[in-house]
């Protein structure tokens, strides 16, 4: 039996295993967007101060990865935040998933994207295919949240 006082550590952990799951979600449709391959690239083309496309394949995968699994726990704490000031309900789930997206593509469009040259009429199409694949991303990590914490409250 689960109590209160390891509740939210091991729903920080559930997030963390939510988003491992979320990110392969996310990779489906990643793959099947013109540009959603891009945003891996990106990061690993600021890591490494290349062009988009020059920076390694693999720390662009592993970059992906380990900020799709972060960004589960990162969810989950915001949630815990939003439970305690609008009580356990749809609305902190909705409250938080919203912030989250707003901060997931203002920080990929706002600091991350424009450290990079890519040609102007590409820039629209991969902020659209980012915005798709996190959406995509937050749909799985919601789902899993809100039924691996049903799940804790009821063990």
């Amino acid at each position: 039996m689960a109590t209160s006082a390891f509740v939210p550590p091991l729903r920080i952990v559930l997030g963390v295993l939510a988003g491992v799951v979320a990110t392969l979600a996310m990779g489906v449709a990643m793959a099947r967007l013109p540009e959603g391959e891009t945003p891996p690239a990106v990061a690993a083309a600021v890591l490494t101060e290349r062009r988009v496309g020059e920076g390694p394949a693999r720390l662009a995968a592993v970059v992906h990865h380990a900020a799709g699994w972060l960004t589960g726990g990162l969810f989950v704490t915001l949630l815990l935040f939003a439970e305690a000031a609008l009580g356990r309900s749809s609305v902190a789930y909705l409250a938080t998933t919203a912030l989250l997206l707003v901060l997931m593509v203002g920080f990929f469009a706002g600091v991350v994207l424009p450290r990079v040259a890519l040609a102007r009429q590409r820039l629209r199409t991969v902020v659209r295919d980012w915005t798709v694949s996190a959406t995509v991303y937050l749909t799985a990590l919601v789902a899993l949240v809100w039924a691996g914490s049903a799940a804790l409250a009821a063990a």
